[in-house]
């Protein structure tokens, strides 16, 4: 990670010779992002790097979001229990395999913190929703607790509860066998095992007294403190607003030839800001533009198939039939492979396949980073769903040539931030639950 921030810091300096115009985004400031609490940020870091909120105290937050990779973990499709090893090394651990392999890539961290991040994941299935109680609609419905800071905070709730992410298998820890028997909260729940794990640990309860009054007082430290304090953490440790493009929306540079080229594309013929809107590069909307299926698909444990339909498996409507969320594009250089599956490993080819789906649907090579004899179903494109799913596609498709391609990454470079790459406080020198870090 240093060398690739000194990389990106040794760019050389503008040359330039185009400026941002009226259909630019404004330049990002802080009134954009939530306030956050430094005090808040530095407990949540290590809660963030620490395995103790996985059920076999064996996977952390950063093994699937690790700053090596972007804040996730150059995967196609990760592997979270059962696994060893760390981003594109990490591999099916020979003596306790997966027993089922998570579905979508991992997405990127990058600006959650800020205010417009209201719905999270490739299905959105965590939102803001004033008209609940909780604040949010996300898959637990009238169970979600109240208490959680945000989306951000809601969405740490959700790995910890999935067997095949950090909860492990049913029989191997009191969390799994919570979870399966769908007791999430109350005391003997999921939510209060992990809290309790950490409120046993001397340094985490000094921390918590305090980051927050009311623990100090005497409250217990309840799970939506836990995830209050990883959201605050991943909001300061990877905002991004120190790029290239950045400089160039405030004044203070121009763009030369190529990537200047590449943002007219962007930003006009390319239609590419039609859904890559507004300054973080999304219009939080959902779209189906034809990303080839594979792997275990979104199916529940009594269900037998390998599709996702994406939205649609939040809302029901069949017009959200493979529509998944537009994700920012804030370091896009560097968060592959791309795609809800990872279909593709080089942003170049998901550029152009992005830009006529349907057109190059009879090209499609899944090229991807997977790890080895984890599951036979990974690596087939089934050609009759890829005719639905491409059937789906409603944007309209681009033209665009070899010249216009490496412009458009050209300018999709500029969006590289080193300071958001490298994160701002790092990797901790150790944890207090006392167990090893993924480094």
């Amino acid at each position: 990670m240093r060398l690739l921030c000194l990389a990106l810091a040794a760019l050389p300096a503008a040359t330039f010779a185009g400026g941002p115009s009226d259909h630019w985004p404004a330049p990002v400031t802080d009134d954009l992002y939530l306030p956050v609490d430094r005090a808040e940020a530095e407990l949540g870091r290590l809660l963030f790097w620490d395995p103790v909120l996985s059920g076999n105290r064996n996977i952390s937050c950063a093994t699937c979001h690790h700053p090596r990779f972007a804040t996730a973990d150059g995967l196609a499709l990760g592997v979270g229990e059962g696994g060893i090893g760390l981003g594109p090394d990490r591999r099916a651990d020979p003596d306790n395999p997966p027993e089922e392999r998570i579905p979508r890539n991992s997405p990127a961290l990058f600006n959650l913190g800020a205010r417009e991040m209201t719905v999270l994941f490739h299905d959105g299935r965590v939102q803001a929703d004033a008209s609940r109680p909780s604040g949010m609609r996300t898959p637990m419905e009238d169970e979600m607790l109240t208490g959680f800071s945000g989306v951000l905070s809601a969405q740490t709730m959700f790995p910890v509860l999935s067997a095949d992410e950090m909860a492990g298998h049913y029989s191997e820890n009191d969390v799994a066998q919570a979870v399966r028997l769908g007791m999430i909260t109350g005391s003997h729940g999921a939510w209060d095992i992990l809290s309790a794990r950490v409120a046993a640990i001397p340094e985490y309860r000094q921390r918590f007294d305090q980051v927050y009054p009311e623990i100090a007082a005497g409250r217990d430290i309840g799970f939506t403190d836990i995830s209050n304090a990883i959201a605050a953490f991943v909001a300061f440790e990877w905002r991004s607003d120190g790029s290239q493009f950045d400089a160039v929306l405030r004044g203070e540079r121009q763009l030369d030839g190529t990537s200047a080229k590449g943002a007219e594309l962007f930003f006009g013929d390319g239609g590419c800001a039609a859904c890559h809107s507004g300054p973080f590069q999304t219009d939080q909307g959902f779209h189906a533009m034809g990303v080839p299926q594979f792997g275990p698909g979104k199916a529940a444990r009594f269900e037998n198939h390998t599709r996702d339909e994406g939205r649609m498996e939040v809302t029901g409507n069949p017009a959200d039939a493979f529509a998944f969320r537009t994700p920012s594009l804030r370091n896009v250089e560097f968060t592959g492979p791309y795609g809800h599956t990872g279909a593709f490993a080089e942003l170049s080819d998901f550029v152009q396949f992005h830009a006529d789906p349907v057109a190059k649907s009879n090209d499609i090579v899944v090229n991807v980073h997977l790890p080895k004899d984890i599951d036979p179903r990974d690596t087939p494109v089934d050609p009759v769903m890829q005719a639905e799913i491409l059937s789906a596609v409603t944007t309209r498709p681009v033209t665009l040539d070899d010249a216009d391609i490496a412009a458009l990454v050209a300018f999709l470079r500029t969006l590289s931030d080193p300071v958001a790459l490298a994160g701002r406080l790092g990797i901790p020198g150790a944890v207090p639950s006392g167990s090893p870090i993924d480094r």
